[in-house]
């Protein structure tokens, strides 16, 4: 198929669908654009302690520093943080515009791919307004989705491009926006297998010098990245464990049962979970190896179907579209660890570049005939599209909004969501309702005895009953579950600080302080220590420590307020008290 070259396209037209695709975009999302922060947003919204110029060094540099390392990625929240600090609805906004420059980026793939406009923007129409994608655009977290994908598919249009040209110009910008790609999210990494696939659909063969030679630096890059990502989850982020130790057979039955999935939810995007019932896997099971082989029937069919009758076009495209959108959940479809197995084997976010494959396939080709048809079916194809699914994302949008909100309803979908009790939980607890706050996180720790953080949560609630024994015990079981937490070793040695036992609180504050040396809570509560001892100086020195970690720690500056004032410092007490009592009163 002859692509259709740039200056034919009706320049004019394309903006104004650009700007027309951006504004169906705004108003579907329009309840997350005022949302808030929910789970993991702190992890990826700039940390006080990234947030100067060595912050950045550190994000490129320093594999602790961030929650994943995608440095690309964080240092654009760096450089939002920098434009508008933790005001929540802009990084809101950004993710959502983000999504529309993909949705406008892909419709420039495709229309050279398949060589009509109307078919192009179509297709990304359908895939800007999907349901499913709401996960990936209206959570912050998830920004390393949106900006990914813009590079992605700014690499995929730059490299064909250079498949048509052969300048050197196109090819090093494909490159270069490659490798922005994987350095804001690794799934991105597929793409030189994804673009071969591409190619073969358009011609109907590859040729080894012309197609596959200039990828494969890309292909050496992109698995190195992969390996060494996986690397990060299991060394650095968690993903290691009896909860990951699958065997090869679990893997399989996993990898067949969530393509179905996936594609179950692309077809019927009806009660889309945040965080979805998490599957037993038994391999002994042989009813549960059925998804895996109907999978591989429907492959290995359509490949023979191409193999058998190569001058059919449907057919390829039909493969073409299944290869895509399998060999791009490769990364998270079960054959690899991937920290959030812990809560499910399946999510939204998961799906949000595989499902180009099914979008493109399903919509592009709807778009070619539709281009062919009569003008009324042009007009109410697109209209039609809004309706369905503008309504689906608008709503889903909604869950996004308020955090409380957000996990109920997460455990009004999905009861076993032991992550969402906690979360509740801590949100109940700052909230000064403690026996509610308890009540949750016993329910997680019977759904999952496993959860350190749910161990350490409930331990809290203990300790501020005045239960210290039981909340010695729970803290202890966190410790064992998870050497790596400091924040037990802080609430154990608070309670040590609390019956006097002060040479053991300062034991396990260093302890934990060794985990985390900018955890704010052990700085404030050595200090505290320090107080007690009558070493003022001391206490001033890790209430100071405390504050470069967390500027805005109330405590951190009433304390050291209460330091400064015994040592006579009385101005600058006073400055330090209002300074809590400002950040107490913030909303």
């Amino acid at each position: 198929m002859t692509p259709v070259a740039p200056s034919s396209a009706r320049p004019f037209r394309q903006l104004l669908a650009g700007l027309g695709l951006f504004a169906v975009v705004l108003l579907a999302y329009g309840p997350a654009l005022g949302g808030g922060f929910i789970w993991d947003d702190d992890g990826y919204v700039t940390r006080p302690a990234l947030q100067s110029l060595h912050g950045l060094w550190r994000i490129w540099f320093d594999l602790r520093a961030t929650e994943q390392y995608y440095p690309l990625l964080h240092s654009v929240f760096w450089l939002e943080h920098r434009l508008w600090g933790q005001a929540a609805p802009a990084y809101h906004w950004a993710s959502v515009l983000w999504h529309a420059l993909a949705a406008c980026l892909l419709a420039r793939v495709l229309l050279r791919l398949l060589g009509s406009a109307y078919a192009a923007w179509f297709a990304a129409l359908v895939f800007a307004l999907h349901p499913v994608c709401v996960e990936s655009v209206a959570w912050i977290a998830e920004q390393k989705n949106t900006l990914s994908l813009v590079f992605y598919l700014a690499s995929a249009l730059a490299y064909l491009r250079f498949d048509e040209g052969r300048r050197r110009s196109d090819y090093a910008w494909a490159a270069g926006f490659f490798a922005l790609a994987v350095m804001s999210k690794t799934v991105t990494a597929t793409l030189p297998a994804g673009l071969l696939v591409a190619l073969w659909w358009k011609r109907g063969r590859l040729r080894w010098r012309e197609d596959a030679v200039p990828l494969l630096p890309w292909l050496v890059f992109g698995a190195a990245a992969g390996a060494f990502s996986g690397w990060v989850e299991r060394t650095y982020i968690g993903a290691r464990g009896a909860v990951f130790d699958l065997g090869l057979g679990q893997r399989l039955i996993l990898a067949g049962r969530t393509s179905w999935f996936y594609l179950g939810k692309l077809f019927w995007p009806i009660h889309l979970i945040f965080i979805y019932p998490r599957w037993t896997i038994d391999a002994r099971d042989l009813a549960e190896w059925l998804p895996l082989i109907a999978m591989a029937a429907v492959a290995l069919g359509l490949a023979a179907y191409v193999w058998l009758r190569p001058g059919r076009p449907l057919g390829r495209a039909l493969l073409a579209g299944l290869l895509f959108f399998l060999g791009s959940l490769v990364p998270t479809s079960g054959l690899f660890n991937v920290y959030g197995f812990l809560f499910s084997y399946v999510a939204d976010h998961w799906q949000y570049l595989p499902a180009l494959g099914i979008i493109v396939l399903v919509a592009g080709g709807a778009g070619l005939a539709l281009a062919r048809g009569p003008r009324w079916a042009r007009w109410a194809a697109p209209a039609g599209a809004i309706a369905l699914f503008a309504p689906l994302t608008w709503r889903q949008a909604h869950l996004y909004q308020a955090v409380e909100s957000f996990y109920r309803v997460t455990l009004q979908e999905n009861p076993r969501a032991w992550m969402a009790d906690v979360n509740l939980g801590l949100i109940e607890l700052s909230d000064g309702r403690e026996a509610e706050a308890s009540g949750l996180f016993a329910e997680a720790i019977r759904l999952y005895p496993a959860s350190p953080e749910a161990h350490n949560s409930y331990g809290t609630t203990l300790s501020d009953a005045g239960r210290f024994p039981e909340a010695l015990g729970e803290f202890q079981t966190a410790i064992r579950l998870d050497p790596s937490m400091a924040d037990p070793h802080a609430n154990i040695a608070v309670i040590y600080a609390k019956t006097g036992r002060l040479a053991e609180a300062e034991s396990e504050f260093r302890a934990a302080l060794r985990i985390n040396p900018l955890l704010p809570e052990a700085l404030v509560g050595l200090g505290n220590v320090r107080y007690m001892q009558a070493d003022l100086a001391g206490a001033v020195s890790e209430y100071r420590a405390a504050l470069r970690a967390k500027p805005d720690y109330p405590e951190a500056h009433f304390n050291l307020g209460y330091a400064l004032k015994t040592l006579g410092r009385t101005d600058e007490a006073q400055a330090e008290f209002a300074l809590a009592a400002k950040l107490r009163a913030k909303p």
